[in-house]
């Protein structure tokens, strides 16, 4: 995938609800995710967001983004991070990042 932006999962136990909140904050069709047996890369072209709110659905109202982190064994792209979401998103010399990337 060309552009690609997005996080490495660490195999865990809440892995396929990470994935699914992921899928509902993303347009489907523009998102890949790649099982790597002890990885999962879920990715998209450009930016890729996932929220409190839709972690909070898959995993429960006590969820915190701080929990996230250690999922997260690497990523592509650049990130901004805040109590409400993580965005991914790719930036290149001489452009602007996305509107609500900026951190």
């Amino acid at each position: 995938m060309e552009d690609a932006v997005g996080p490495v999962l660490r195999m865990c136990d809440d892995l396929e609800l990470v994935i699914r909140a992921i899928q509902e904050d993303n347009p489907p069709e523009s998102l890949e995710v790649v099982d790597r047996g002890a990885y999962v890369r879920v990715q998209r072209p450009g930016l890729l967001r996932v929220t409190r709110a839709s972690l909070q659905r898959h995993l429960g109202a006590d969820f915190e983004m701080s929990q996230l982190e250690s999922m997260v064994a690497a990523f592509a792209g650049r990130i901004r991070t805040s109590s409400d979401e993580v965005v991914w998103y790719l930036q290149t010399a001489g452009s602007s990042p996305p509107e609500g990337a900026m951190p």
